[in-house]
């Protein structure tokens, strides 16, 4: 498994890699024996995160599986589900942007449109209580695409407990939509697909792990080109922001009239802002963990930050935290640096109560799975 590099940038107790690329058995993939052409695994990352029965943890790994050329005969390949197989589309490069080495753009059209040079399944990888120790790699219960909403793969596995379920809100990419899809659960390991819940690019939708007043909700991330403008003066910024909605039964959902998390001005967080962890009911409020990015590069910084949400109305923000509560940190993936091919992210998506701190689980750099210890006092009483 990924060696333990350690060295906190904030201090906590633990905090480590504890799967990684090297740790995918490529062979027992979905897509073995389908292609023919080499894939790698470009990155195993943002793990979605729960308390199995049996008292482990289980991490929803998104497997990155990318062609290992993915430019030949003057074209640029994507990796497609089609009809229970997967095949290869060939693109003109003169067509294609490939600077992103993830995707590529294709140019000429009326707006922004690409493909995807890797497809992404979901692995489900076992921990013991603690997150520190891999028990077992799950590949016989692997998620893969089976629809053509899905064609392009599933991504950002985010999982909740609500009552005796388990729910887990998916990314699905396809040319039809870029949609949040939803999976249920009576055990956490085997799961039914129960189909598209958001529509176009309404994605980090993160449900909470509890009712309020018998009805469900959820943080979303709704994207888009255009946003107004505050007042002068305000103290927000327009732009993407974390907004919320309710369900009588977790399928059919509405927008919640009041904002939620909003961009502030001012702030080093000024591209975007979206849902890391599903919120979590602590004496305080909901404890909510979210990512802040800083404009850089082609990708940006990525942070994660803290706030506490109203326990009966959830876009009142009650506090939070300035600094953000984890950074990337390069001397976790030192001992993989050949692989990186992208710095300066952290990409949280999972928590797990473990007495007097929390286990939180992380993508680091879109190519491994960070596990690191928070202790609660971090956030403050309750």
């Amino acid at each position: 498994m990924a060696a333990p590099a350690n060295g906190p940038p904030a201090g906590y107790p633990v905090d480590r890699l504890i799967f990684a690329p090297g740790d995918v058995d490529l062979a027992r993939s979905p897509l073995a024996g389908h292609l023919m052409a080499e894939t790698y695994v470009l990155g195993a990352f943002n793990p979605g995160l729960t308390r199995l029965p049996n008292g482990n943890l289980l991490m929803m790994v998104r497997v990155a599986e990318a062609l290992r050329e993915p430019v030949r005969n003057d074209h640029v390949h994507a990796i497609r589900w089609a009809d229970g197989r997967y095949v290869l589309d060939p693109w003109p490069l003169e067509q294609a942007d490939t600077a992103d080495p993830r995707k590529f753009l294709l140019q000429g059209g009326g707006w922004k449109v690409m493909a995807l040079t890797s497809l992404s399944w979901l692995l489900p990888v076992e921990l013991a209580p603690d997150g520190l120790e891999v028990v077992a790699v799950h590949y016989d219960r692997a998620i893969a695409p089976q629809a053509d909403l899905q064609c392009y793969g599933i991504e950002d596995a985010r999982i909740s407990r609500v009552g005796d379920r388990w729910l887990m809100t998916t990314c699905s990419v396809s040319p039809e939509r870029h949609s949040t899809t939803l999976y249920s659960s009576e055990n956490a390991l085997d799961w039914r697909f129960e189909g598209i819940v958001l529509d176009h690019q309404n994605k980090d939708m993160l449900i909470f792990e509890g009712l309020i007043d018998g009805r469900y909700w959820a943080q979303t991330r709704p994207l888009g080109d255009l946003y107004f403008a505050y007042p002068p003066g305000s103290e927000w910024r327009a732009g993407p922001s974390i907004n919320l909605a309710t369900s009588p039964d977790a399928l059919h959902w509405k927008p919640y009239e009041r904002p939620g998390i909003r961009p502030r001005a001012g702030t080093a967080v000024s591209a975007r802002i979206g849902g890391g962890a599903p919120p979590i009911l602590t004496d305080g409020g909901w404890l909510t963990l979210w990512h802040g990015v800083e404009r850089h590069e082609i990708v940006g910084i990525y942070r994660t930050y803290w706030s506490i949400l109203d326990r009966d109305d959830p876009s009142r923000v009650l506090r939070g935290g300035e600094a953000p509560l984890l950074e990337a940190n390069a001397g976790l993936t030192r001992p993989i640096e050949d692989l990186m091919y992208l710095r300066d992210v952290v990409f949280t998506t999972g928590i797990a109560d473990a007495g007097d701190h929390y286990v939180v689980a992380s993508g680091e750099a879109d190519l491994a799975c960070r596990i690191t210890h928070i202790p609660k006092s971090v956030f403050g009483a309750g």
